[in-house]
């Protein structure tokens, strides 16, 4: 139990005592800490529901709460009831949390199975940086829910199916350079997707071609599905290698091909259960006509009103799509691993598709918890969409490169006595943190501007910052003649008391990182964490203090470490021993 939990439990017993029934006693961390640590509003809500006065119902819950010398109380405003946490009870609590292997965070996942959709590149096709939000967003949460006690499955949806296929098998047969396939086939594979694609709008006997190889492929043609599979063999070592590099780890990929065998018989069952029907030839879901026009995603509303907005399901050719395809996924993930949520890290232009796969699957009887979990996009610092100068996308591979050249000419300026081998060493560790936290810092939902000077700064909301002051603290245990042994804590400077106020707190943050998916909350809480230990050492000495006094801030600076480097690790992001 948090200490958060704790007040709270107290509360709701001296409510009980006072107004004779349970009721709501929330408490919340107090915005400004003059006030306290923790505040309640609950005396307020429930004086209004009973037509009494604010003040004196707060007074008799003040007079009747049992907190066990964890906190003192007061009356603020018309009604407010404040906790200022003694600064015995942070001592013991971030006492206990130093020993504790879940650093006062508790488990909420009950076994509950969460799916995680995220990443999913298109075989053949080099990561981009737009893969840079879902990727390390995707890595991020799957990390944090399974420490809550969730259990996790993480599924690499990749596109291994579709009409870019055509141009690839055409190119494949016609334009393949084999020596440069070995070096570097995603290269390789998409020179002979552009060629061919150009050659297609110059020459419409090229792109018929290019569709009758792909009729062969999806008839089973055992030439163009060996081509195929070598397309897929060769694009997921490469992804592989980035992966790697990101420390991103997947327990399936199961692509779109997949699932080709499910999508005639589902469109079958959504026509039996008139779930669908035909229109135009083609199968169509439609509004089930339950919901308002406003928050129907089946319906559109255009100049002539609101009007039906169908998703195919098979087109009149009888060819299937995305929606087909995610609906067998559905199937597939809730029937086969009885998942109880799926989490889709999947960019905001997809919103309505997600609407309306999650309003088909609810007629269909899938249940579940189904969140499209929406980011925004990259920008340069144009602030347009980050592209190269040839307009193309920019290459994730190439991110990653710059980061870690970029951090290695910073490290090697800083510490000239390191070998090229440690320069590199730590430059990957410092440049792929420096990508990621830019990324985990921000609100999801926002566009950001992707910027090199800002993402490596030692100062700032930043990696680097972070794993700076994790390398400060273990320069102070280098220093330390025999080995540390952690002391009970004692808090006279308000810096030491802010420092394990900031400590005890990682138990109540991590919690709320679920609630909307917000990975940014972590980061927050330790960038604050990180402020609150450089406070902390500018105002009390460590090594130079008397000794009680001196194991106990070591103490602090132990937890300190340990709490950082477990938050960066729910981030994906690692900390070297020194840069």
């Amino acid at each position: 139990m948090t200490l958060q939990q704790e007040i709270e439990v107290a509360l709701s017993a001296a409510f009980e005592k006072v107004v004779g029934e349970k009721v709501s006693t929330p408490v919340v961390a107090s915005a400004d800490l003059r006030f306290g640590d923790y505040q309640s509003n609950a005396a307020m809500a429930q004086a209004k529901q009973r037509r009494t006065n604010p003040r004196a119902l707060a007074q008799q819950v003040v007079d009747a709460i049992e907190l066990g010398g964890i906190a003192t109380t007061d009356i603020a405003g018309p009604g407010f009831i404040n906790f200022k946490v003694t600064p015995e009870a942070f001592a013991k609590r971030a006492r206990r949390q130093l020993d504790d292997p879940r650093l006062g965070v508790p488990s909420l996942g009950d076994g509950r199975r969460i799916v995680v959709d995220f990443s999913a590149p298109n075989v053949a096709k080099p990561m981009h940086v737009g893969h840079i939000r879902s990727t390390i967003l995707g890595d991020s949460l799957a990390r944090i829910a399974e420490f809550l006690g969730f259990e996790v499955i993480r599924d690499n949806h990749i596109g291994d199916w579709g009409t870019q296929f055509g141009m690839i098998l055409h190119g494949w047969k016609t334009r393949l350079n084999h020596e440069a396939l070995e070096t570097d086939p995603i290269v390789e594979l998409v020179r002979v997707y552009r060629e061919v694609n150009a050659a297609t709008k110059d020459d419409p006997a090229t792109l018929d071609v290019c569709k009758a190889e792909l009729v062969k492929l999806q008839a089973g043609d055992e030439e163009n599905l060996a081509i195929w599979q070598q397309c897929i063999d060769l694009s997921k070592l490469g992804l592989q290698r980035i992966y790697d590099r990101l420390d991103v780890k997947f327990d399936y990929w199961l692509g779109e091909s997949f699932y080709n065998e499910r999508l005639p018989g589902l469109v079958d069952e959504f026509l039996e259960k008139e779930l669908a029907r035909v229109s135009d030839g083609a199968v169509c879901i439609f509004s089930s006509g339950e919901l308002q026009d406003e928050q129907d995603p089946f319906r559109i509303h255009k100049e002539d009103g609101w009007q039906d907005n169908p998703a195919i399901i098979r087109k009149a050719d009888g060819g299937f799509l995305y929606a087909t395809t995610d609906l067998a996924t559905v199937e597939y993930r809730i029937d086969e691993w009885k998942a109880d949520e799926v989490w889709y890290v999947v960019g905001t232009p997809q919103q309505l598709h997600f609407r309306q796969l999650f309003d088909a699957c609810a007629r269909w009887g899938k249940d579940g918890e189904f969140h499209h979990i929406a980011f925004g996009s990259i920008l340069g610092e144009d602030r347009k969409l980050m592209k190269t100068r040839s307009g193309d996308n920019v290459q994730l591979v190439d991110v990653l490169e710059e980061a870690v050249d970029r951090s290695a000419k910073v490290i090697a300026e800083k510490n000239p006595n390191l070998t090229e081998e440690e320069i590199r060493e730590i430059a990957e560790v410092v440049g792929i943190g420096a990508v990621k936290f830019a990324e985990l810092s921000q609100n999801r939902l926002t566009d950001y501007v992707f910027s090199w000077d800002r993402m490596l700064a030692l100062q700032g909301d930043t990696a680097p910052y972070l794993q700076y002051s994790d390398v400060r603290i273990r320069s102070i245990f280098r220093k330390l003649d025999g080995d540390f042994q952690p002391a009970e804590l004692q808090l006279g400077e308000d810096a030491e008391i802010h420092l394990a106020r900031m400590l005890i707190r990682y138990g109540e943050v991590l919690p709320t990182i679920l609630d909307d998916h917000r990975p940014n909350l972590l980061a927050n809480y330790l960038l604050e964490l990180a402020r609150s230990f450089h406070s902390f050492f500018e105002a009390c000495p460590v090594l130079k203090a008397e000794e009680d006094i001196r194991s106990s801030r070591l103490t602090l600076c132990a937890l300190t470490s340990k709490v950082l480097r477990h938050g960066l690790g729910l981030l994906g992001i690692q900390c070297p021993d020194r840069m």
